[in-house]
């Protein structure tokens, strides 16, 4: 008897580019059963929200929130308290001390192994094998819990954490936002949906912040001045 492999799968839906191309990448490979939005308190929450909640209806996915205020309780990152955001010039994003410094300023304590054991908890209940994220090689450069070493570690983990063949993959691993772009637009992906920004605003990017400042430069580099018009 031929043995029918278990493609059914959760991604962490942020609304954002990344989790986007994550999800166009992989829809016709992977069966997407469920994408998970967190709200922990971060600034833009409203806006992620509905940014996820419009990927899920043109996609046809299940969407589920997980309230964890807790976490903006012991945070101190400007992304979920008074702190505020770090700004950039879009020359200095290759500057790694800059950088870094935004990083450390952004960071929100163990967020992605959290969001991942959370998923996995759902992966684990509903028997699905994979559990999609949009980790990327840029982020990876600067934040280590996007980093390759990162799934690595995490799939490690889950082999002793759940009682069920349970797998972590990132599509754009190895790519720059750049590349995460251009493989978007080949996919023919909604940008026009996404939220990538760390502010909160009524509707458009705010294109200060060192997200925002990612996704200009990628879409500039890809001759895509319509969709910065319709984000920013």
């Amino acid at each position: 008897m031929k043995t029918i492999m278990n493609k059914k799968s959760v991604i962490l839906l942020s609304g954002g580019l990344d989790s986007l191309i994550s999800l166009a990448t992989l829809r016709n490979e992977l069966d997407i059963k469920l994408a998970l939005t967190f709200d922990y308190g971060q600034k833009a929450f409203n806006n992620e929200f509905k940014a996820a909640s419009d990927i899920c209806k043109y996609y046809n996915i299940k969407h589920e929130v997980i309230s964890l205020d807790w976490l903006k309780k012991i945070s101190k990152s400007a992304l979920n308290c008074e702190k505020e955001l770090p700004l950039l010039d879009k020359n200095e994003l290759n500057n790694k001390i800059i950088t870094v410094k935004s990083a450390e300023s952004v960071w929100v304590p163990n967020r992605n192994a959290l969001f991942i054991n959370i998923a996995a908890c759902f992966a684990e209940s509903y028997k699905y094998k994979y559990i999609i994220i949009g980790a990327n090689k840029e982020e990876g450069a600067t934040f280590k819990d996007n980093s390759l070493e990162f799934i690595q570690a995490i799939n490690d983990s889950l082999k002793n954490s759940a009682n069920s063949e349970i797998e972590v993959t990132a599509p754009l691993i190895n790519y720059d936002k750049n590349e995460i772009v251009k493989l978007g637009l080949n996919l023919k992906a909604p940008f026009n949906l996404i939220y990538s920004c760390y502010n909160t605003q009524v509707k458009k990017h705010c294109g200060k912040c060192e997200s925002c400042l990612r996704l200009k430069r990628a879409l500039e580099l890809n001759n895509r001045n319509d969709i910065i018009s319709q984000l920013f």
